[in-house]
Parts: C-alpha cells; sequence; structure tokens
C-alpha cells in the first residue's frame, strides 16, 4: 500500500446525509434467534475494498451500489433490522426491515494519494466508513452501514461496518460475494442458510470440557507497566520464500513432520510477543484464536450457513515453555488447540455460555485473526476485483491481524501493536527467519 503523494495533503471527505435501504421486497418481520457463538463478538467490523472505475463519466456508481443492497437484503433480511434484548438477556435481531444507513462521499484526492497518507496513518481510512454519531453502546449502534466514496481519479471505494455479532468473515464474504452477483446481474451461486438454532445450546446443558478461553490469568509479569509506554503499530511481511524458512525451522527438529504456514507463524508471533514483553518464565499466557466450525459439527453446518459458524480454541502455557523450547514445541501447541475443536466440544462451549455468560478473559493473551485464509479481496461490483481491501483501523493491543499481501496476495502481513520497547525486540527477533 502507499504511492509518492503530497506528503501535506489532509484527506478530507465530504458526505451526504445518510439514508435507509430497506429490502427491494417485503421480508419477514419479528424477533430473528442469534446463537450464542454470535452472543461474544458483538464488536464491529469495519473494512473496505477500493476499485478503480474506468468509466466514471457514465456509470453512476453509488446508484448501481445502493440498488443492489436493497435486492441482495431480501435474502439477507436480518442485516436490515436492528439489535435488541431478549427476555434471556441475550442479543437478538428484531426483523424491523428498515435497512442499513448508507452514505454518499467524495474525497479531496486521488485513490493512489489517499493510500499515500494511509501508510503513514492507518486511521485516516475511518474516515471512509459511516459510523452513526452519538451511538452510546452496540444496542444503538446499527448492525450494518455502506458508505460509497469517489475520488478525484475517478475511483471508488465502498465502506462497510458490520456488528460481528451478525456474521463472522467467512458469512461476510458470502455475503458481499452474493451482493457483487446481483449488482451484476447474475442470480446467487450461494444462497443463504439463515436458521441458526441448529446452534441453540442443548437441554440441559453439558459442559464436557475445560474452557480455557475464559480463564483470567495473573498479570505476574507487570505487563501493564510496559503498556504505560507509547504504542507502536508495526507491520512485518512475510514473502513466500520466508513463509517456507519459517516453517522449515518449525519442522527442523524433526519433532513435527508437518506443519501449515499459519500454524508456524501463530507459534512464532506468541513466542516472539512474550519474549518481547518480557514475560516471567512462571507466566502463565493463553493464545486464542477462531476455528472455522462448519464442517466440524455433526451434521456439518450447511452451505452458506450465514452467522458464526467459528469457535475460539486455545492454548495455555507458562512464558518459559515456549522460549526454552524450540519453535516446534509451541507449533504443537498451536496444533492441540486446533484439533482440539470437535462437535463435542464446540456444543460444550454454547453451552459453558449458556450457564455462565462468560466474557473470554484477554489478560496475558494474544489473540490471532487471520484474514490472510479469506478471498475478501473478490467482491466484484462489476469494476472487477478491488485494487485494495482491508480492516480500518488498528488491531487491541492484545490482538495480530494476519493480512494477506502482495501482488498475488501470497505473502502475509502481520499487523500488531506494542510498547515501544517491547515493538524493538520483536522486530529484532523476526527479522532473523
Amino acid at each position: 500500500m502507499g504511492s509518492a503523494c503530497n506528503v501535506n495533503l489532509e484527506l478530507t471527505v465530504k458526505k451526504d446525509e445518510p439514508t435507509r435501504v430497506p429490502p427491494m421486497e417485503e421480508t419477514e418481520k419479528g424477533h430473528y434467534f442469534l446463537c450464542n457463538l454470535d452472543q461474544n463478538i458483538a464488536v464491529i467490523m469495519r473494512t473496505i475494498y477500493l476499485y478503480k472505475s474506468e468509466e466514471k463519466e457514465t456509470i453512476d456508481v453509488a446508484k448501481v451500489i445502493r440498488e443492489s443492497l436493497s435486492k441482495v437484503l431480501v435474502h439477507f433480511y436480518p442485516l436490515a433490522g436492528r439489535l435488541t434484548i431478549s427476555p434471556e438477556g441475550k442479543l437478538i435481531v428484531d426483523c424491523t426491515g428498515e435497512g442499513p444507513f448508507f452514505v454518499e462521499a467524495e474525497a479531496n484526492c486521488s485513490v493512489m494519494e489517499m493510500l499515500g497518507i494511509a501508510s503513514a496513518d492507518p486511521m485516516v481510512l475511518k474516515n471512509l466508513v459511516y459510523e452513526v454519531p452519538g451511538a452510546k453502546n452496540i444496542i444503538e449502534t446499527p448492525t450494518f452501514t455502506v458508505q460509497v466514496t469517489k475520488f478525484k481519479c475517478g475511483a471508488f471505494s465502498v465502506g462497510m461496518a458490520m456488528n460481528h455479532c451478525m456474521a463472522d468473515g467467512i458469512s461476510a464474504v458470502e455475503f458481499i460475494h452474493s451482493w457483487g452477483e446481483i449488482a451484476r446481474g447474475l442470480p446467487l451461486s450461494l444462497p443463504p442458510a439463515l436458521d441458526r438454532t441448529i446452534l441453540s445450546a442443548r437441554n440441559p446443558p453439558m459442559i464436557e470440557f475445560p474452557h480455557n478461553e475464559f480463564l483470567d490469568i495473573q498479570d505476574i509479569s507487570k505487563t501493564h507497566e510496559l503498556y504505560d509506554e507509547e504504542m507502536m503499530y508495526r507491520s512485518f511481511s512475510f514473502n513466500p520464500e520466508k513463509l517456507v524458512r519459517l516453517k522449515n525451522k518449525a519442522l527442523e527438529h524433526g519433532v513435527l513432520t508437518k506443519c501449515t504456514t499459519f500454524e508456524a507463524l501463530t507459534a512464532l508471533v506468541w513466542r516472539t510477543r512474550c519474549k518481547a514483553l518480557r514475560m516471567n518464565p512462571d507466566q502463565q499466557t493463553k493464545l486464542l484464536f477462531a476455528v472455522d466450525g462448519r464442517s466440524r459439527f455433526n451434521p456439518e453446518l450447511p452451505k452458506g450457513f450465514f452467522g458464526n459458524g467459528i469457535v475460539l480454541t486455545n492454548a495455555l502455557c507458562k512464558a518459559r515453555d515456549l522460549l526454552d523450547e524450540p519453535l516446534s514445541h509451541a507449533v504443537e501447541l498451536v496444533q492441540g488447540a486446533v484439533k482440539l475443536v470437535t462437535d463435542s466440544y464446540m456444543r460444550s462451549a454454547i453451552d459453558y455460555f449458556e450457564m455462565t455468560r462468560a466474557r473470554p478473559s484477554l489478560n496475558g493473551t494474544l489473540v490471532i485473526t487471520a484474514w490472510s485464509r479469506l478471498a475478501f479481496h473478490s467482491p466484484d461490483f462489476g469494476w472487477g476485483e478491488t485494487i485494495y481491501t482491508g480492516p480500518v483501523g488498528l488491531p487491541e493491543k492484545e490482538v495480530a491481524l494476519f493480512l494477506p499481501s502482495g501482488e498475488d496476495r501470497k505473502s502475509i502481513s502481520v499487523n500488531l501493536g506494542m510498547p515501544a520497547s517491547a515493538m524493538k525486540v520483536f522486530e529484532e527477533e523476526v527479522m532473523q527467519i
């Protein structure tokens, strides 16, 4: 991302008044059930998709996107509703059919100038996503908003803010892909399966596994004091050659016969971050990441399942176990966390929330969010693939974000934030791969 540009240029985006886009046809009304896997991740996901438009004079981009949104919402009607609280104190959707907010906007620069500014200050991308001013909590925040921003060069962006309780990354991609099909005049290749009651808690609930994702870890390393320093945010690129070297390093002691890129990279980041944060050898440290449960449920979730089919899994150990052992040990822990996710484990996690209403604890924890395996670059509204796709905003201090990068998207960029002194150590370690 980035290009030569006028460094003194400030991005300004002039936004029209928001309007609503209701579904084109009458849709189901009433309450729509959100399962327990939806409840814990009611956070807003902000993404932008940048497109070149060769026919800037002849086609009203915003009109095409708005009309196709109105049509696709007939199939994905829960996105046209609003969140409310059920009598049991859980999030549900009130299917009002009012539709998401839609905003048209114009930027004062070309798309390449904007990317140049964003490479120095990623937070400017927030200007490309509409957020309702004054929303005090998740109930007042719309489940979904869309902003179409035109640039001086004729390029445009589609910025979206979607509540994670409505969709995980896989469902969000399938929704946007369907929206693109409708924009191009095609029928839906994968209609959504909207019934989330298939992931209801059992009656009575049964907790059959320890669920350490909720474990509250004591910070004996006083890591929080490091976080009083200035935070630094960095992006580290791993090209295919570097990823091969990393996997070979994970296999070099002969303990493992194979590992995936995700497992090796996750193990490296977890281990290196522990070292960079100067964790006490006896400090417990936890790794959290989502595993797609769609094919792991029994029976499998239906194709096109719209919702959260992902389950948080975890690995837990002392910092010395990570730092004194070779990389292969950390990879084994990651592989163990993946293997943990079976139908009975996922049902147990659903029932655990039913009985405890617990939230995952993030003390001493690293959360890996991997977009590297999602086809986020694919939504085609009639202008081909995106020239840039990515999340908006910086990861929280506990989060490392894996994004596809490079022209062929075969490289992975690891984005994370740490105290400045820790980031220096992290960088030195990563450079040795």
